[in-house]
């Protein structure tokens, strides 16, 4: 690292989820699901801080019950960027990593090499890329898509399939290599400056239509480079996500 420059590993943690309510508190593998994510977080060589953002007092509780720390953050906050703005007084760091708490197979050496990025680059913003092989997710508007500069960084996030390959239908695009596609991983990293301005940052139209929070901060001129990584989240949205990971935790 740096000299003097120290890195805050956030997680917010949500109760109150539409699609699979207390997802982060149900128990897999015998450990609530938050808990498998701030394992793999505390495997990091790079983290100075590990903290869990609880959007109520029952969250908080379980955290610390398993030895975490947690801060308590406003219910209604809209996004996990927003929930670790909203703290940021409370956070000591020069650069914050945001991990989702429904991620629990999240790879530490992704989350160290996106701090590697940020320390090399001293870029505002860094998140990670993943390539994309498979048409049917490239299809799929819940696949995020990423456009990348020759340097790294993130040009555009979009649901729909981009860049456009024109004179071809979609499910030729990938099968000739000719350009890379890449899906966009939800882990972000931010310096402090980059978190500190996000509160004063209006929503933007693309942020609206797209429902993507990182096209604010594209829409106010600021830059992501991206981390590419192998690793593809396993993060926990609906009830047959959570059976999936429990077939992955399930002894062999």
């Amino acid at each position: 690292m740096l000299a003097g420059m120290t890195v805050t590993v956030a997680i917010p943690a949500r109760l109150a989820s539409s699609r699979l309510p207390r997802k982060v508190l149900l128990p897999l593998a015998g450990k609530p699901v938050v808990q498998h994510v701030w394992e793999r977080a505390k495997k990091m060589r790079s983290a100075d801080r590990i903290v869990i953002l609880a959007d109520g007092a029952e969250v908080a509780a379980a955290a610390r019950a398993f030895g975490a720390e947690a801060i308590l953050t406003d219910p209604n906050c809209p996004s996990g960027t927003a929930r670790l703005a909203s703290v940021l007084g409370q956070l000591e760091g020069d650069f914050f990593l945001n991990v989702q708490g429904d991620e629990p197979c999240i790879e530490p050496t992704l989350l160290d090499a996106l701090v590697e990025r940020w320390r090399r680059t001293q870029c505002a913003l860094v998140t990670a890329v993943a390539r994309l092989g498979d048409p049917t997710r490239l299809a799929n508007p819940n696949v995020v898509k990423v456009v990348r500069g020759d340097d790294g960084r993130a040009l555009y996030f979009s649901r729909s399939p981009v860049p456009h390959r024109r004179g071809l239908p979609v499910a030729e695009w990938l099968a000739d290599g000719a350009v890379p596609f890449w899906s966009h991983i939800g882990v972000y990293g931010y310096s402090r400056d980059a978190l500190a301005a996000y509160p004063a940052l209006p929503a933007t139209r693309l942020e609206t239509v797209e429902m993507l929070e990182q096209l604010r901060f594209l829409a106010a001129g600021m830059v992501f480079q991206t981390v590419e990584t192998d690793y593809h989240p396993v993060s926990i949205d609906t009830p047959e996500d959570f059976a999936r990971a429990s077939e992955l935790f399930a002894p062999a």
